[in-house]
Order: structure tokens, then C-alpha cells, then sequence
């Protein structure tokens, strides 16, 4: 086994993610604005008209004051004024021929994002690639809401970057012309504020990271309980679903919370960069005026501040702020290298085991069980103690003892869906309680004795566990079972279920199909045949004892038991272990079970 990493290369190895992923979003919209240079041209050329407008603004009213009103020249005053309005005025054109631009630019960024999202779907939907495919869980999201952030942050960014630095140099040029001591009290809030902010980008897009990876936890764990919801129930799985899907809604407030701080750094920049200069331009005021600084100049500096400055700066710190880190956090996920194209799929006889749990030499247990204790509760007498258990691969074994012995709570152990109290469990030579849940369906899949069919078509609930099944597989599957008088029944592989219209027993036999047609190599039936008859249950049964991999029955009639290679009897005291005609020499349990289905079948 490969040695853990220690925590410095732990947070060595995030940086280097971290660093790479910068790397990877700077490049792609590097590339993407490299071949639209005359979108930018266009954009910079009506971006220069409103440095003009901006600079007309603060200089025209510092010309009203000065060589109009404050001189008793009323007329004077007014034409400046009238200047800066035509100069307003003709602020319209300019933002009419940036946003005509702006599309250029949003658009093919979107197209490139969604392109990316659909072969990523589609590669990741059809992968047999060790480890097997699966559906991409985050997909519409991606191709619906991710996208959509990113073109709308991109635009947002690009408004707000152009708007800050053309008005900033018309502002600033105005500054320079009414008086250069305007600069010596603008310009250091200004700079600080904005080094403040620039500072806080980097944690803020980190916290924006988490806060995105939280969303999608709780969102996979609602689709993951609403779409598993009677499976869970039935296995008496509810605390832990609640407790898994609480730490993932405190995750999710806990990243919030982050990122609400980091706001607060932006908003404290905001005031640092933009209320300053005005409050330093009013405290200041005297010293400018034996400066030989004019009133109006100082009107017009205030102009400048607080009609120019301050606005463009606060749009610019919002996005890059909000939109920025969240641009960044959906290029980083939606640019990741695309999953590999799809090879082919294994042989039929290697599939039969997990690639990752084949051996060479002798192959491990399907299933071993070694000194497990189990009871129903804290203080309860144990249904299973000390129980010593090892199913071979490919074999066929029948669980049998009276109702309550703790046939239901073995299975369950063996399919790690219950931790024992004490002792181990393992699954083809690996420890069950280290397994990751998502790998555990690759082992084995448990049907229990309430079967679970969903509103959808017959085949996609025979491919529930195994999406990629094909129509050859499927039919298969419906041979084997004898399931042609069902699918006659309700018009076809093809026609919507209605789960309520089905019998019980019905209901089983769609989910041992569903089992037959899984991938895992072991399966384990909890009564899982009780509402069928004696036929039907030796047909699924001798079905999949057929099928490649491991069998074991929960047994309610001695013609199941009998079918198994060999019996495990519970008792409550003493589990017993071997072939039928052992058993009824060893066994004065099994004796009475046996006597017990003859006279019920007699």
C-alpha cells in the first residue's frame, strides 16, 4: 500500500493544483481574447471616448466656477455647464458601441464552455475504463448554470476592468490639469485600497471554490437520498443518510460564512479607495486654497472623486470581487482535460471480478467473516457471535433459521451497509469497513425483500444498476428470468411502469433481473423471492447461480436451500455450516427447518 502523504506535501501538493489551475484559466482566456484582437480594438477605441467624456466632466465644471459664476460672468458659467452636459449627453453612443461589442467576446466563450461540458458528459456516460463509467452527476449543471456564471461573469469583468481604467486615466488627467497637488491626496487612498483588494482576490477565490464544492455536495446528496429513498429506508439507513447529508448542509454554511467575510475585506477596499480621497480632498481643502488652488478646482476634483472615481470603482471591486473569483472557480472546473475517449470493454469472464480486486494466483474469498458479534441494540443478546464465515468465488450458499435469528443483519454486514460490533469483514481480500461507499456497488448488490421500482420504463429499471447495458444484455437477462410474460403484460421493455399497478411478486422479479444484469460479482438476496411461487423462484435462482460471480440466498423453502452448494444455518447459539446431507447429521435446527417446509408443502 502506498504510504500517506505527510501534511506539508499534502498542502504542497493543493498548491500546485492550485498554481496549474491558474495556469490552465489564464491560458484559455488568454487564447480566446488573442483571437478576437479587433473585438479589444473596437472596444479600447470607444473605451478613449469615455476617458474624453470623463475628463470633460470634472474640467468644465471647475471652468463654470472659476471663469463664470465666481467671476459674476452668469453666461460663462452656464456654456461650460452646457459643455459638460453635451459631453454627458454623448456618453450614449459610447456605451451603445461597447455593448455592440461585448457579445464578440461572451459569446464564444459560452459556445467553448458548453462544447467542453457536452463530450465531458458524453465521455464520461459511455467510460468502461477501469473503475467503470458512470453518469456525470454535475452535468446539467455545468451545461446549464456553470456556463451561464461564467459567460455572465466574463461580460461583467470586461465592463467593469474597461469602464475603471479609461475613466481612471481621463479622471486622473483632469486631476493633473486642474492642479497636480489634487494627485499627492487622491492618489495614496487610492492605491492602498486598491493593493488591499488585490490581496484578498486570491483567499476570496478560494473561499468562492469552497463555497461551489459545498453547493454540489448538497446537491448530489439530495439526488443521491431522493433517488434511494425506499432502498434506505428499508435497510434502516436513515440516520446515517441524515448524518452525511447534515455535514454536507454545514459545509455548505460554513463556506458561506467564509466567503461573507472576504466580502467584507472588499467592501472596507471600497471605502479605503473611494470615501477617502473625498473626506482627505474636504480636510484638505485649506491647505489647497494657500496653495493657490482654485475653489472651482476643488469643486471640479470632487467632481471627479464622486462622480467618476468612486463609481467605476466600486462596479470594478463588486465584480472582481464576486464575478471574478466565481469566473475563476467554473473555468477551473469546466477547462479540466477531458476525461480519455472510451476503450473497449473487458471480457465477459474478466468483468466478472473488479478490475482493481483481481489477484493473480489463488483468488481471494467472495466473502469472509471472521469472529463477527452483532446485536440489535447496546445490552441486547447478540443474534450473531463469534461467527466465522468464507464463501469461495462462484459459490452458491442458502442462509436459513427461524424469523429474527439475524439472517437480515448478516447480509447486511456482508454487504457493509452495518459495521458488526466486533470482528472483520472482507470483500474479495478487502477490508469492507475501509471501502469508500462509492465503490461498494462495484462489489456487490443487495436486494432486499421489499423491492424497489421507480416510474420509468421496464428496461431502465433492469438497468438501474448497470445504465450501459445494451439490448443484447437486457434481453438476455429477460430470457434467463422468463420475464416475457411480464414485459407482454405491460406492453413492452418500453412502456412507463406504474409502480402501484404491479404486484408484489412482479415487483421482485424486475429487481432480481435488475440484479442478473448488474456488473457486481456478488449478490445477496435478503427473502428477496417470497412473493413468488416455487417455480419462478427456481428459475430466477438457477439464473443467477449461473450468471459469473457469487451467490447468497436468504432461503424460506427447502427447495431453495436445496439448490445452494452449501447451507449456513443461525441459531442464536451455534452457527452451522455445510451441505444439506451434513447438516440434517449435524444439525437438530435443520432437522426441524426441513420437517417444518415438508409438512407446509405436504
Amino acid at each position: 500500500m502506498r504510504p500517506a502523504p505527510s501534511p506539508g506535501q499534502a498542502k504542497e501538493s493543493i498548491n500546485l493544483g492550485k498554481a496549474d489551475a491558474a495556469r490552465r484559466v489564464t491560458a484559455f482566456l488568454r487564447s480566446l481574447l488573442l483571437l478576437r484582437r479587433s473585438v479589444l480594438l473596437k472596444l479600447a477605441a470607444w473605451s478613449a471616448a469615455e476617458s474624453a467624456q470623463t475628463f470633460l466632466s470634472g474640467y468644465c465644471v471647475a471652468r463654470a466656477l472659476d471663469d463664470g459664476f465666481l467671476r459674476g460672468a452668469p453666461s460663462t458659467g452656464l456654456l461650460w455647464l452646457a459643455g459638460a452636459a453635451v459631453a454627458i449627453l454623448l456618453g450614449a453612443p459610447v456605451v451603445r458601441g461597447v455593448f455592440a461589442q461585448l457579445p464578440h467576446l461572451t459569446e464564444p466563450l459560452r459556445d467553448q464552455l458548453v462544447q467542453g461540458s457536452v463530450v465531458r458528459a458524453l465521455r464520461t456516460a459511455t467510460a468502461t475504463a477501469p473503475g467503470g463509467g458512470g453518469v456525470d452527476a454535475t452535468a446539467v449543471s455545468r451545461l446549464t448554470s456553470q456556463t451561464e456564471i461564467a459567460r455572465d461573469s466574463f461580460a461583467g469583468l470586461v465592463l467593469a476592468t474597461r469602464s475603471f481604467v479609461f475613466v481612471a486615466v481621463g479622471a486622473l488627467a483632469g486631476l493633473l490639469s486642474l492642479a497636480p497637488q489634487f494627485l499627492l491626496v487622491v492618489l495614496p487612498p487610492l492605491v492602498l485600497g486598491l493593493t488591499l483588494f488585490t490581496a484578498s482576490l486570491r483567499p476570496m477565490a478560494r473561499a468562492q471554490h469552497r463555497y461551489l464544492d459545498a453547493d454540489e455536495a448538497v446537491g448530489r446528496r439530495a439526488g443521491i437520498t431522493r433517488s434511494a429513498l425506499r432502498d434506505i429506508v428499508a435497510c434502516g439507513a436513515q440516520e446515517a443518510t441524515a448524518a452525511q447529508n447534515r455535514r454536507a448542509v454545514e459545509e455548505a454554511a460554513a463556506a458561506q460564512r467564509a466567503l461573507a467575510r472576504w466580502a467584507s475585506v472588499r467592501t472596507f477596499s471600497v471605502a479605503t479607495a473611494g470615501q477617502l480621497p473625498v473626506l482627505l480632498l474636504l480636510a484638505t481643502a485649506p491647505w489647497l486654497l494657500r496653495q493657490g488652488v482654485t475653489a472651482g478646482a476643488v469643486v471640479g476634483a470632487l467632481t471627479y472623486v464622486l462622480q467618476s472615481l468612486l463609481p467605476a470603482l466600486h462596479t470594478l471591486m463588486t465584480v472582481l470581487g464576486a464575478a471574478g473569483a466565481r469566473l475563476f472557480v467554473v473555468l477551473d472546473r469546466l477547462t479540466q482535460p477531458l476525461p480519455p475517449v472510451p476503450t473497449p470493454p473487458p471480457s465477459p469472464a474478466l468483468a466478472a471480478v473488479p478490475p482493481g480486486l483481481r489477484r493473480t494466483g489463488r483468488a481471494a474469498a467472495a466473502l469472509e467473516l471472521r469472529h463477527v458479534r452483532a446485536a440489535y441494540g447496546p445490552g441486547a443478546r447478540p443474534v450473531l457471535d463469534a461467527l466465522d464465515l468464507t464463501v469461495e468465488q462462484g459459490e452458491h450458499i442458502a442462509v436459513v433459521g427461524p424469523s429474527g435469528i439475524g439472517k437480515s443483519t448478516l447480509l447486511h454486514i456482508a454487504a457493509g451497509m452495518l459495521t458488526p460490533d466486533r470482528g472483520d469483514v472482507r470483500l474479495f481480500g478487502h477490508d469492507a469497513a475501509a471501502c469508500r461507499p462509492s465503490e461498494l456497488p462495484a462489489l456487490r448488490v443487495l436486494i432486499p425483500q421489499e423491492a424497489y421500482v421507480f416510474t420509468g420504463t421496464l428496461r431502465d429499471n433492469l438497468r438501474y444498476l448497470r445504465p450501459d447495458a445494451d439490448r443484447a444484455a437486457v434481453d438476455r437477462t429477460v430470457d434467463a428470468l422468463a420475464l416475457a410474460p411480464l414485459v407482454d403484460r405491460v406492453g413492452g421493455l418500453d412502456r412507463t411502469l406504474t409502480p402501484d399497478a404491479l404486484s408484489l411478486g412482479e415487483r421482485q422479479r424486475i429487481a432480481l433481473g435488475r440484479a442478473h444484469l448488474a456488473p457486481a460479482p456478488l449478490l445477496l438476496l435478503d427473502e428477496a423471492t417470497c412473493h413468488l411461487d416455487p417455480v419462478a423462484e427456481a428459475t430466477a435462482e438457477r439464473a443467477l447461480s449461473a450468471r459469473p460471480g457469487t451467490l447468497v440466498v436468504v432461503a424460506h423453502r427447502l427447495s431453495s436451500a436445496l439448490r445452494a452448494d452449501r447451507i449456513l444455518v443461525l441459531d442464536g447459539t451455534l452457527a452451522r455450516y455445510g451441505t444439506h446431507d451434513e447438516l440434517l447429521a449435524r444439525s437438530a435446527l435443520y432437522r426441524d427447518l426441513v420437517g417444518h417446509w415438508s409438512r407446509v408443502r405436504e
